[in-house]
Formats: C-alpha cells, sequence, structure tokens
C-alpha cells in the first residue's frame, strides 16, 4: 500500500513540475520575444538561435527553423531544470514556504545569477560587457516568469498536501 502512496506522490510532483516548468519557461521565452522585437524589431527566431548558439556557436545563427527548434528545446530543458531544483528543495528548505512571493522573487535572482555567473560563461555564447540596465532588466525578468510562477505552484502543491 505504502508503494501505491510513494507512486501517486511521485506522480503528483511529476505533474506540478510539469506544469510549473511549461507555464515559467513560456512566460520567460514570450518576453525574450518581445522584447527583442520591440527594442531591435528583429524576429524572435533571434532568441531561439541565440540560445543555440550556446553548443552550436555562431553557426547556430545560420542554423535556419531546426537550430531555432534546438534552442527552444535547450530553453525548456534549462526551465525544467530550475523548476525540479525548487521543487526538490522546497520540502528541505523551510524559508522558502514562509511568503512564496519573497521566494519566488529571489529564486529569480538566484537563477540569473547562477545562469550569467556559471552556466552561460561555460558555453560559446559571446556575451558583451556588463551593462548594469540591461542586468537589472534580465534580472526583474527572471523573477516575474521564473522565480514567481515556479515559487507559487510549488507552495501551492505543497501546501495542498501533493
Amino acid at each position: 500500500m505504502e508503494n501505491v502512496a510513494n507512486a501517486r506522490l511521485s506522480d503528483g510532483v511529476v505533474k506540478a513540475i510539469l506544469l510549473a516548468g511549461l507555464l515559467a519557461g513560456t512566460m520567460d521565452i514570450l518576453s525574450a520575444f518581445i522584447h527583442v522585437y520591440i527594442v531591435s524589431g528583429r524576429s524572435p527566431v533571434l532568441v531561439l538561435h541565440f540560445i543555440a548558439s550556446a553548443v552550436f556557436g555562431q553557426e547556430a545563427y545560420a542554423g535556419g527553423a531546426g537550430m531555432a527548434l534546438l534552442g527552444l528545446l535547450f530553453h525548456y530543458i534549462i526551465a525544467f531544470g530550475w523548476t525540479v531544483l525548487y521543487f526538490l528543495s522546497f520540502p528541505y528548505l523551510p524559508f522558502l514556504a514562509k511568503n512564496k512571493y519573497v521566494s519566488g522573487i529571489l529564486y529569480g535572482a538566484f537563477v540569473w545569477v547562477c545562469m550569467n555567473k556559471i552556466v552561460v560563461p561555460l558555453t560559446l555564447v559571446k556575451m558583451g560587457p556588463f551593462d548594469v540596465a540591461k542586468a537589472a532588466l534580465q534580472m526583474g525578468i527572471l523573477m516575474v516568469c521564473i522565480g514567481l510562477p515556479i515559487a507559487i505552484l510549488a507552495d501551492r502543491f505543497y501546501k495542498r498536501g501533493k
């Protein structure tokens, strides 16, 4: 009987992670699409090629639709990775449950720091000089589009008793 309960729990957390990751990943990529289009008037496909350039370098920009799809796949893999980390940490870090909004904002900032200071430097992405305004915008987007939805949905999942 206990194995059945654990299986249901696992199914429940997987569904919650899928929902949260899909929501957060979609909000984040749409914000990037909108930003690129409004600021530069360029196609949102450029965003997907940029993401793919982490693995394929400058070749990604000439890769067409296939490379754009890989960029989208990489984006969602990363979004789901951050979602899994938060959901698995939630039961073990009691401060995450104290205030889902503060936790979400802080998690978005944490994601920005990790991505920009650890992950991206390990890739083939060519980064320009540090720009405080650009960094603040990017961090704000991650706070709202990644941190908040993940924290709110994790809080809801764990407080409902799974």
